[in-house]
């Protein structure tokens, strides 16, 4: 999903809504998905949330409020939110923010597995990071 081919969709309109914390998107396919922060939040493509390699990613909890402070352009492939608990690292190509709304319901539903093997729920708070965190953060 890294970069944009020939027949990826692009965005044909970009709309936040704040009050409902979802982002819509009508893609050029013909689809339109109405992506929730938290899902964004939670599946963020950054390395803080994804790590650098496959068993290294960071289970995300207590999103379920976060908000989308800022929404920034980046090219002409994708965009960067700033979300309100102050991650801002994630940059969302065309192809991802797709991705994340046609699988939507399945990305949901490995979230809930995921959530239930840790023995945390949506709502948790994030654990404190100690010292000695990757740099590039």
């Amino acid at each position: 999903m890294a970069g944009l081919e020939k027949n990826t969709p692009t965005p044909l309109d970009i709309t936040v809504h704040s009050a409902s914390r979802v982002l819509e998107i009508a893609f050029s396919d013909g689809q339109t998905f109405r992506l929730p922060f938290e899902l964004m939040r939670v599946y963020s493509p950054s390395a803080e949330v994804q790590g650098h390699g496959p068993g290294q990613e960071v289970l995300q909890t207590g999103k379920r409020n976060v908000d989308i402070t800022a929404l920034e352009p980046v090219g002409n492939y994708a965009i960067q939110p700033a979300f309100s608990d102050g991650h801002q690292s994630g940059i969302y190509s065309w192809d991802y923010l797709h991705f994340l709304g046609s699988r939507q319901d399945e990305l949901w539903a490995d979230y809930n597995a995921r959530l239930q093997a840790a023995g945390v729920d949506r709502d948790t708070a994030m654990p404190v990071k100690a010292g000695g965190a990757c740099s590039s953060h």
